[in-house]
């Protein structure tokens, strides 16, 4: 990874404030960034319409609490445990680790490059050729969108199964809940976070560093106390710890093996973030990289050394915490760690915490569709993009991606292995809107302005491996979990995935009402911008099919 050269890092610093200053400055030097932070965002097209409010550990802390690590290692043991058992959560999250750093280091690039809410779309607008640059946008628009509520989706009604998982503890496993009972646990989680969500910027971004601190104690506690606790009967060896291997479902064992990838890419997921909240952060240019960059790196070791400890500590009877009453693998091995109490007491922190990440990937999912909207991308998107004038917060995009969500979560009602497409369906969707502005930068041939954090001619290789391992996690995600699947075992993600591509399209293409003829990709929202000779309308070859959503000034130049 080069650093910029100190010529760049200067004339950066001059431009947009990221210069060291003493103390007694630093209140003049944060107007400073922020006036430079908001022109910046001019540059790119946009007026500044919310308050920045985050700082560059509060930006990381959104990324990183998304991530959860021992919440969401919770939530995805599942499909672990089977597909390889330890060999599966040592390896497998160390092999899923080291080409996520690459995913992370381009996005982290283009990021510092054009810090903005919509991000990945804008980017793909920005550099892919004129041809393919309005459907590639509208496509990685709303699979961005859609990929960042699935992953809401996901977090809390893994959340709801968790809070199941302790009542059923707590009630000698006598309680066993049915889909609707945690369906209503998941709607109300939902509305929770519409609220949390809802608050004003400075509230939210100060919550972002209790995320942090929280997360990181439970992860230490989980650390040192399940070696400690764990009875000598659940204690593995190392030779078991590192090389056991389970499989429950038929596949070769490598195969196995390569489908339990879906644990660490859920797991280590949403670390794009850091992107959508750009719009409310100070020196967004330099804290959105970083904050992309550590996220992916802390969660990866971190989430190593947690998973080597479960190894440790789980027992050669993988069949039965599969099985138990409980419902949820980690719960049961806690409870085989610390007894009924002791298991309560960590898994109130694992539910509370997990809770925490449900609203901070709403708030992420909220300002990604805000951006679309603001660009017309989205039906109702006069409604979408407000932005509420008491909490300078977009209050209509919170609700509308918590309410999409809520829709996502039935499909739980068709079985088991429905409801692991929703978490499927959040890597795939993220995927593809990671992988098109990547590609788009090297193949699109438009002029690349690279920001203040920059790989420089590592970023072409760079960019191919992160593209080329997106591309096989999304093939491995459409494989059923056994091997000549019936309708009941069938993998519902590529149905649902596949079914979504078409019908974004279809919507592009359809005659007079579709995206074709009026999407023309970001709309400047600055008459400073137009003035500076900007101009993001509709690509010259359209002639006169300008759509009446253009902004005013984009027309008149015409």
């Amino acid at each position: 990874m080069n650093s910029p050269q100190k010529k760049e890092k200067a004339t950066f610093a001059s431009s947009v404030g990221v210069s060291e200053v003493p103390a007694h400055e630093r209140h003049a030097h944060d107007i400073d960034s922020v006036a430079s932070d908001n022109a910046a965002l001019a540059a790119l097209g946009y007026k500044q319409e919310f308050k920045r409010a985050f700082n560059a550990i509060e930006v990381f802390g959104l990324g990183f609490s998304i991530i959860g690590l021992f919440p969401s290692i919770a939530s995805v043991l599942v499909f672990a445990i089977p597909n390889g058992g330890p060999v599966a959560l040592v390896w497998g999250w160390a092999v899923c680790s080291f080409f996520l750093m690459f995913v992370g280091l381009a996005l982290a690039e283009l990021g510092s490059s054009a810090p903005t809410s919509g991000g990945l779309y804008y980017w793909t607008w920005t550099f892919a050729t004129p041809r393919w640059r309005k459907v590639l946008s509208w496509v990685v628009g709303y699979s961005n969108s859609m990929g960042l509520i699935a992953g809401l989706a996901s977090i809390d009604w893994g959340c709801a199964v968790q809070l199941m998982a302790a009542v059923s503890i707590g009630t000698n496993e006598s309680f066993v809940p049915t889909t609707g009972q945690t369906f209503a646990v998941y709607a109300a989680l939902l509305v929770c976070h519409g609220f949390v969500s809802s608050l004003a910027t400075s509230v939210v971004a100060r919550m972002q560093g209790i995320f942090v601190v929280l997360n990181l104690l439970l992860c230490l506690a989980i650390i040192i106390a399940m070696p400690v606790a764990t009875p000598k009967e659940f204690r593995n060896t190392a030779s078991y710890a590192f090389g056991g291997f389970a499989n429950f479902y038929g596949w070769p064992n490598g195969f196995a093996f390569v489908l339990s990838f879906l644990a660490p890419l859920w797991t280590i997921g949403g670390f794009d973030a850091s992107v959508h909240i750009s719009e409310e952060a100070s020196n967004a240019r330099t804290a959105v990289p970083w904050a992309i960059i550590s996220a992916v790196g802390i969660a990866g070791v971190l989430g190593w050394v947690i998973n080597v400890v479960i190894a440790f500590c789980m027992g050669t009877d993988l069949e039965s915490i599969m099985e138990n009453p409980i419902g949820q693998p980690m719960a049961t091995i806690l409870f085989n760690s610390f007894g009924r109490n002791g298991t309560l007491a960590v898994w109130s922190i694992v539910v509370f915490v997990q809770f925490l990440m449900g609203s901070s990937i709403l708030t992420a999912a909220s300002r990604q569709t805000f951006a679309f909207a603001r660009d017309r991308g989205l039906p109702f998107s006069s409604f979408i993009y407000k932005v509420n004038k008491r909490t300078q917060t977009p209050v209509n995009a919170v609700w509308a991606s918590a309410f999409i969500a809520l829709l996502l979560g039935l499909l739980a009602f068709a079985g088991p292995t429905a409801n692991s497409a929703i978490f499927s369906l959040a890597i795939a969707r993220q995927y593809t809107a990671f992988s098109i502005p990547i590609a788009s930068r090297f193949l699109g041939g438009t002029k690349w302005s690279p920001g203040p954090f920059t790989l420089g001619h590592f970023g072409l290789p760079v960019a191919v491996i992160a593209v080329a391992w997106m591309i096989f996690s999304i093939l491995i995600l459409a494989f059923p979990t056994a091997p000549g699947p019936t309708a009941d075992g069938m993998n519902y993600m590529i149905v649902v995935f596949g079914g979504w591509i078409i019908l974004c399209l279809i919507y592009y293409h359809i005659p007079v009402y579709g995206g074709a003829c009026w999407f023309n990709g970001p709309q400047m929202t600055l008459e400073e911008a137009d003035r500076a000779g900007l101009r993001f309308g509709p690509d010259p070859e359209d002639g006169d099919r300008a759509s009446e959503m253009s902004h005013p000034t984009s027309k008149e130049k015409k």
